[in-house]
């Protein structure tokens, strides 16, 4: 019986023991990364709000065009016979959709 005790203690302590190591290693957690600081400018501005705001303003410049090629787009529309295609507009159209897909990209970059 009492070398029944003994085994059994010893494999108490033991598994106590590995308790211990486990809640260790959750306990010690690596060092979080520090992220790397934002470059700035000689002005000492922000890097990354410059080349933002850069984008937007970029961004407005480039609605305002598609806006007023949208305008030309439904004027020569109106114009033109049902039956006939001028190639200006079918270029207007093109212009509208590289300049909607640049907006998007910038947009998606941010």
């Amino acid at each position: 019986m009492k070398h029944c005790l003994r085994r059994c203690a010893l494999g108490l302590s033991l598994a106590a023991l590995s308790l211990m190591a486990l809640q260790q290693q959750h306990v010690q957690q690596p060092p979080a990364t520090v992220a790397p600081e934002d470059p700035k400018l000689p002005n000492g501005k922000s890097q990354k709000d410059e080349i933002l705001k850069a984008e937007h303003d970029q961004n407005i410049k480039d609605a305002q065009q598609l806006s007023d090629l949208a305008q030309q787009l439904q004027q020569d529309l109106e114009k033109e016979d049902r039956f006939v295609l001028s190639m200006s507009t079918l270029k207007k159209t093109e212009d509208i959709e590289k300049l909607a897909r640049k907006i998007r990209s910038r947009l998606r970059h941010n």
